[in-house]
């Protein structure tokens, strides 16, 4: 639907051609249940003047049998098509709104709240350039605002707009937006958001949606109609990597042979030089056709055929591009796998694998961990059910050519098929980095110069032990999940500090937070959280504090990695040696959930200290810890 311009009755092709010409922005509604999203887009759509009279008849009528305000019209009406919608009030499948305005054209998606529809929700924001994320002004930040956050920030959503709804229903209350934009941002903080606004609206009476509201005069931002008209997304667009996936070969007759499809990202001219993948040959451009005829030149994402100079090999499933600029050309890769399917992803299981154009055989070699979208904590997992996102590793049985998602959302996604049923069953995001066997091994790595910090720095080691009254040293507080590493590792650090000692922790846990948060659960990348974390714990020695491990570091041989690595000459490794069913007991994070694969822990050879933590108290641990460093002369008897 169109807005009300002079000019559809005065020239109509003036109008049709200015209409052409305005920039599209695609953009979804998401949030808890009942925030408001489908009466959002129903007011922006009403105030904005662009409903047919037959249509918002039709609303009113329902409104008196369906409708949620009192007989009052309803404008969540408008979107909640589907039957079971308008009985439940709920949203369950994506309903799709075209409107403009005279600055821009508009295709909205209002995306269904409710866990079960999690599917729902990422289809409608794999195409979208910015999400409206709703929070109930009453309710604040929950965890279904969290999810549907990390979901726009897996799916590459640059531009989020966060509106605060039900203003009216708190009084208009600037302290209660104030809080609420605090809070988001607090959290948010651990998301890819690049760009971040908060609007204080009230959907239902339309303040602030399309006109400015009296009843916020503490507000001086834009209006929600507004921001949408003016945010930029010209530099959303990858216009440096040239790929042109091929999805057909047209040849009409004898003298015409031209490569069709989609400009994923890039600008192509006529005379540019151009590489075909997986052949490698060379060509140059001669001539970009469209619709409308030829074109000097073209970009994404606009449809068009290339014809080539040279007769060369190239089929649908190619893809052209740039001598110089190319991608990754693989059947590895890493991806964060969103799955849609009632039959859970089976790892091993052949599944088709599309691409672009690409249909290429393959399987699920590996499932790193899925993610709880509610609390963004990792966790160890066999398969993958309905609705649930995690981390894995694919292997294809042929290379094809790629993108990060991140840096393409066209060449670096996927889809899921099922051999037998032909059903989608999952959607893919292509993580650029490199795994498996092509991983770098990085304890391998040994600096030039491995103490240019300390021969940097003015501060000698001996005056930081005479500062801090202590020795430098590591402690590797390894044992079984549930051993009672990280409680023993806080309650080491408050003794310590209360005797005027500098020490610091270093949980496994948190680092997956930061550092690691790229990875997962396997031995690799067990092997490789503990090389970062001894590469800090070094840092923490040379600046002549305690610092304290807690760390599965399951495996023997990575243990003494981290040894050398950190120096063995200060760095002791304290067993917490703990029978498996008290561990189990003790278990908070689900390591022991039957549906997880058991950790593989071997004990070390030769600790420095055993600690029973099956028999003895946190307390008493940490005692005997503190005792131990006295013995060693890292602190003072």
């Amino acid at each position: 639907m169109s807005h009300h311009s002079d000019l559809i009755a005065t020239n109509i092709d003036e109008y049709l051609a200015q209409h052409e010409r305005k920039e599209l922005l695609r953009f979804i509604t998401c949030g808890s249940v009942d925030d408001g999203k489908s009466t959002l887009i129903g007011r922006l759509l009403y105030d904005s003047k662009m409903i047919y009279e037959d249509q918002l008849a039709a609303i009113e009528k329902a409104s008196a049998v369906h409708g949620t305000t009192g007989g009052d019209f309803d404008p969540a009406l408008l979107t909640d098509g589907l039957k079971a919608e308008r009985e439940q009030g709920i949203t369950i499948d994506v309903a799709y709104r075209y409107f403009s305005t005279a600055k821009r054209k508009f295709i909205i998606a209002d995306t269904p709240g409710h866990v079960q529809y999690t599917r729902n929700m990422a289809t409608g924001a794999s195409t979208a350039d910015l999400a409206i994320i709703l929070i109930d002004a009453r309710h604040g930040v929950l965890e279904q605002t969290k999810r549907h956050s990390f979901i726009v920030s897996l799916l590459g959503i640059k531009h989020i707009l966060i509106a605060i709804n039900k203003m009216d229903l708190v009084d208009f209350d600037p302290a209660v937006f104030e809080r609420i934009r605090s809070d988001y941002k607090d959290f948010s903080a651990r998301l890819d958001i690049p760009d971040l606004h908060f609007i204080p609206i009230s959907a239902l009476n339309g303040d602030n949606v399309v006109d400015s509201s009296d009843a916020m005069s503490w507000y001086n931002g834009p209006t929600l109609m507004g921001f949408l008209e003016s945010v930029y997304i010209g530099s959303d667009r990858n216009l440096e990597d040239f790929r042109f996936p091929v999805q057909f070969v047209n040849r009409p007759h004898l003298d015409f042979r031209g490569f069709c499809g989609t400009i994923a990202s890039g600008i192509v001219r006529q005379g540019d030089e151009v590489m075909v993948l997986p052949s490698r040959k060379t060509s140059h451009v001669k001539s970009i056709v469209t619709f409308e005829g030829e074109v000097e030149e073209a970009h994404a994402p606009l449809a068009v055929t290339l014809t080539l100079e040279d007769e060369i090999d190239c089929s649908r499933g190619d893809m052209i591009i740039r001598p110089g600029n190319s991608p990754r050309l693989e059947q590895k890769f890493e991806a964060m796998m969103v799955w849609m399917a009632d039959d859970a992803l089976v790892p091993g299981k052949q599944y088709l694998f599309k691409q672009t154009a690409n249909l290429v055989t393959g399987r699920i070699s590996q499932l790193r961990y899925q993610v709880d979208v509610n609390t963004l904590h990792r966790q160890e997992t066999p398969s993958l059910k309905l609705n649930q996102i995690g981390r894995c590793s694919v292997q294809l049985d042929r290379p094809i050519a790629f993108d990060g998602y991140r840096r393409n959302r066209t060449t670096g996604a996927f889809i899921v098929i099922d051999r037998i049923t032909n059903v989608t069953v999952g959607a893919g995001m292509i993580i650029d980095r490199a795994t498996g066997e092509e991983r770098h091994d990085h304890w391998d790595d040994v600096p030039e110069v491995q103490e240019s910090d300390r021969n940097l720095s003015h501060v000698t080691e001996e005056e930081r032990q005479a500062r801090f009254g202590q020795k430098a040293a590591t402690l590797l507080l390894t044992g079984l999940p549930g051993a009672g590493k990280t409680s023993t590792a806080y309650a080491v650090e408050r003794i310590l500090f209360d005797g005027g000692h500098a020490v610091a922790v270093l949980d496994g846990q948190n680092l997956r937070l930061g550092i690691s948060r790229d990875l997962g659960f396997g031995d690799e990348d067990r092997s490789e959280n503990l090389r970062r974390a001894s590469e800090l714990a070094k840092v923490v020695n040379q600046s002549g504090l305690v610092c304290i491990l807690a760390m599965v570091a399951p495996k023997e041989e990575i243990r003494q990695k981290a040894v050398e690595a950190i120096g063995r000459e200060r760095t002791y490794v304290v067993h917490l040696d703990c029978d498996a069913e008290t561990c189990q007991k003790r278990d908070e994070e689900g390591h022991y959930d039957k549906n997880r694969p058991e950790v593989q822990y071997q004990s070390p050879e030769s600790p420095d200290l055993v600690l029973e933590t099956g028999n003895i108290t946190i307390h008493q641990a940490a005692q005997k810890v503190v005792e131990f460093l006295k013995e060693k002369g890292v602190v003072p008897e």
